[in-house]
């Protein structure tokens, strides 16, 4: 299917946007009225990371009927293996000066550095360990609930309970991360000041460009053969089975691939904010995520990106502004969103927009016709 004008559309924005973003910033004075301050470079940062979390989650709910109240799990694991790698980095410069251990570790009387932190004084294993480790705990996660056949509000209920299970974990400090500190204190990025104005802006423009990424391999599962069976999955599950696929393992593919999304939203996360600790997996974040992927138009993708902007956008003005209230006005968003706009936003500025066209549906797979699978 080629990329239509939605598509155009948004990867501009995004790249273009961020260009010009730190262009403005290194490109003019400080004094000018031009100049783009750098916080806000860091803050528009934070928003696409939150946008890779919001697409993950739009991608198992939207387009696979899993409404996932734990995807800040998935997120976090990321950051933290991100996390890891930095701390690693910091060497002789921390405030105890130990070449291998990370200060918080001097200060609790460690001795030795943990197995689980080997190789993560090498970027590539850290990275690997970005996609894998989220990557692994859903492919165990998916395979146990879809297997059993745990469906709609249980399955939501239990995605919660992992995340507040592993929030409980990392604020152990005899867990070796930092406890309720977490990770903090980072120094550079592959030999980058994190810093510097410089390394910001070029973080911007990453993010942006793995968010079109991840956006671009969205709409290619959802768009393929792939796809179309995963929203038959969706919309009459007991139907498709009968036809002779298998629904726990294309809901179980696509839990996993987007876990790993999420993973890297997390992984860019943590260098712009500069620290990662276990509040990024409290249950509450997993349902922001819910209510970006809402306001902006669940299965759309674009709609996901959308809703993460200016939700968090919102956000940040009302809790300077109105810091006593922000967490009702953004419960009223959604109940209004849920009772006015079902559709989001997207259903309302761009109500054509639509991922999968009107086509034929799915035929059985061949040598498997009402065959019923278990």
């Amino acid at each position: 299917m080629k990329p239509d004008r939605t598509v155009w559309i948004t990867l501009v924005l995004l790249i273009g946007g961020t260009v010009l973003l730190a262009a403005l910033n290194l490109g003019t004075a400080p004094t000018s009225a031009l100049h783009m301050p750098t916080y806000v470079i860091a803050l528009v940062g934070k928003y696409l990371c939150y946008a890779m979390l919001a697409l993950a989650v739009d991608l198992v709910w939207g387009f696979a009927g899993i409404l996932s109240l734990g995807h800040a799990a998935f997120f976090a694991l990321g950051g933290y293996a991100m996390g890891m790698y930095m701390m690693r980095q910091i060497g002789t410069r921390g405030v105890y000066g130990n070449p291998i251990l990370p200060d918080f570790m001097v200060f609790l009387g460690w001795d030795h550095l943990p197995w689980y932190w080997y190789g993560f004084d090498w970027f590539g294993f850290a990275a690997l360990m970005v996609v894998l480790v989220p990557g692994v705990l859903a492919l165990v996660f998916g395979y146990l609930a879809f297997r059993s056949r745990v469906t709609g509000v249980y399955l939501s209920i239990i995605t919660q309970a992992l995340t507040y299970a592993l929030l409980l974990a990392f604020f152990r400090n005899d867990m070796g991360f930092g406890g309720n500190n977490g990770l903090t204190d980072f120094k550079d990025l592959l030999g980058f000041p994190v810093q510097a104005e410089s390394t910001r802006c070029g973080l911007l423009v990453l993010s942006a460009l793995f968010l079109c990424g991840q956006y671009l391999l969205a709409r290619f599962v959802v768009t393929s053969r792939f796809g179309k069976v995963l929203i038959a999955v969706r919309d009459t599950e007991s139907r498709t089975r009968f036809l002779g696929y298998r629904p726990e393992s294309y809901k179980l593919v696509v839990w996993v691939l987007s876990a790993m999304m999420a993973g890297i939203g997390g992984a860019f996360y943590v260098p712009q904010v500069g620290i990662i600790n276990p509040s990024e997996f409290a249950p509450g974040n997993s349902i922001e995520a819910v209510i970006w992927v809402a306001v902006g138009g669940r299965g759309t993708l674009v709609g996901a990106i959308l809703g993460a902007m200016l939700v968090n956008l919102g956000k940040t003005w009302f809790t300077s502004a109105l810091p006593e209230i922000w967490l009702f006005a953004l419960g009223a968003l959604f109940i209004f969103v849920t009772l006015f706009l079902p559709k989001g936003l997207m259903g309302v500025f761009a109500p054509r927009v639509r991922i999968v066209p009107d086509e034929p549906a799915i035929e059985p797979p061949v040598g498997e016709a009402h065959e019923v699978t278990g």
